[in-house]
């Protein structure tokens, strides 16, 4: 009897104990059981879809707020699975939980907040430095900022035309020379501004002796004629791609050939690099030759702060120096000029950085985005026009269909940026041999040029295929909205484009049908 109670007493705890258990609060049960659980591949895009409504330069409280209410209404489990993917979409988990607290911290928060305010003015002073300094390579190859530039790339695409798609910089071909990094840190906020390398050339012009601006005058006169031929070299590849947009590839053919366009940027980028070694050849002379007089005037003027540079524009010098010369010869000057103080006062980083718009230069990006600005001797491009018109042509534009053909890209080049990365840091690390007076392996650079090419032209095909998808199913009703999302009522694009100098005489091109499976 005494053994029955015994076991009947036993059994009682046990369920009262499981009844404790069972009772705690459900949604902190749930919670417990969220928490634990690993992400699914649907979760994963619902992330990065969410995420894609927002910048990570302009991100506030009331977004990081939006944010996680989007996560808990779409019942995607906390933990480090899901901070990875916050990474990979190039955000930043515990900046969004300090700007939007866990319930539990909010009081500690409102503490925080009614501090002195000496200490409130460094938080803001540390925010803004933040700010500065968003920019990095994990930013640019983060799915988030690659989605955003592909989608802005391809409302030009699907919007623009042959000569548009033509247009580029000067500056995003020869770049291991730090400027763009230069650009995108400067704390002036100057860098996407005409002044911005116009101040820098002017004061580097300003200061070198006749001799060591001669060296730049010859490199240019050197040059000019090859970075002409360098522009020509993207016009059958551009030709091809738009055929393939427009479903007008040679009869018989299955369309654009993957490894034809591999081969040819791989040809492209070796060539990029040959003119790369020639230029740090010639910025390194210069810079070995480098008075301490010299030397004192760069070390005030600080890399990335347009601030400190002295406004000094030379430009009315060069129109006598380049008299009877062409365009790019001007141009190629310039260039050198502005690059030889971002390269010898940068690092091994800003060599290596590039920005997410670097790749995949031949679908009129760069035309839709910089044309306003031609002309203009002071005119701010706005960093967010590439992020917003890329969201608004995914999300209020494209079907869940065709937007699922672009959502697809950043898984597929994934891997091909970060072996991006690892060639272009190799050529800069190659090409700064030269500053501490030793030879770079000419053999190395140039094989590792063709690499870096066929990584691009890699890229470059998928882009030109989910595009060429896209805008075959376009409705006349869409292609109107895109029409008014592209902005640019009024401009007419050349036939082609010098990089950003109107072609002054027909192409002729060779023939594209190599680009084509047969």
């Amino acid at each position: 009897m005494k053994t029955h109670k015994k076991i009947m007493i036993l059994t009682v705890g046990i369920c009262l104990i499981q009844a404790m258990c069972y009772c705690q609060p459900v949604g902190r049960r749930e919670n417990q059981q969220r928490s634990s659980q690993s992400l699914t591949e649907r979760q994963k895009n619902k992330v990065k879809a969410i995420l894609s409504e927002y910048q990570v330069s302009t991100l506030t409280a009331k977004d990081a707020k939006a944010i996680h209410r989007a996560f808990r209404e779409a019942r995607i489990p906390g933990g480090p699975q899901l901070n990875e993917v916050v990474r990979n979409a190039g955000f930043n988990p515990e900046i969004l939980k300090k700007l939007d607290p866990p319930e539990h911290n909010q009081r500690a928060a409102q503490r925080q907040n009614e501090r002195p305010q000496r200490r409130q003015n460094e938080r803001n002073r540390d925010n803004r430095q933040q700010g500065h300094n968003q920019y990095s390579i994990e930013q640019a190859v983060s799915d988030n900022a690659q989605l955003h530039t592909i989608a802005f790339s391809g409302l030009a695409f699907l919007t623009g035309d042959f000569g548009a798609s033509t247009f580029i910089p000067p500056g995003k071909v020869c770049d291991f020379f730090g400027f763009q990094y230069m650009r995108d840190i400067d704390v002036a906020q100057k860098g996407h501004n005409p002044m911005f390398l116009n101040r820098v050339a002017g004061n580097v012009m300003h200061v070198l002796n006749d001799n060591q601006k001669q060296i730049f005058l010859d490199l240019a006169e050197k040059q000019a004629p090859k970075l002409e031929e360098l522009a020509m070299m993207r016009l059958p590849l551009i030709k091809a791609f738009h055929m393939q947009r427009d479903n007008q590839v040679p009869a018989g053919s299955r369309g654009l050939s993957k490894e034809a366009v591999i081969q040819y940027v791989g040809d492209l980028f070796e060539f990029d690099v040959e003119l790369s070694l020639e230029r740090a050849e010639a910025m390194a002379k210069v810079f070995h030759s480098l008075t301490p007089e010299q030397k004192a005037y760069f070390a005030k003027m600080k890399f990335g702060d347009f601030n400190t540079w002295p406004d000094i524009d030379e430009r009315g010098k060069l129109k006598g120096i380049g008299r009877g010369k062409s365009k790019l010869y001007n141009v190629a000057y310039m260039t050198y000029a502005s690059e030889f103080f971002s390269w010898t006062a940068g690092s091994i980083q800003a060599d290596t950085y590039f920005c997410p718009e670097r790749h995949g230069t031949y679908f009129g990006g760069f035309y839709m985005k910089d044309m306003p600005a031609m002309g203009k001797r002071d005119y701010d491009i706005s960093t967010s026009v590439t992020g917003d018109s890329g969201r608004a042509f995914l999300n209020d534009v494209l079907t869940p269909q065709q937007r699922s053909v672009v959502l697809e890209i950043p898984n597929k080049q994934r891997k091909l940026l970060t072996q991006t990365i690892a060639t272009r840091k190799a050529i800069s690390q190659e090409l700064r041999k030269l500053l501490v007076g030793k030879s770079p392996d000419r053999e190395k650079i140039s094989s590792l040029g063709r690499r870096y090419g066929q990584l691009d032209g890699e890229m470059s095909w998928y882009y030109a295929i989910a595009f060429a998808q896209v805008n075959q199913t376009i409705t006349p009703t869409q292609r109107k909205s895109l029409i008014e999302l592209r902005n640019l009522d009024g401009y007419e694009s050349a036939s082609y484009y010098i990089y950003s100098e109107p072609a002054r005489r027909q192409a002729v091109l060779k023939d594209v049908t190599s680009f084509f499976c047969r």
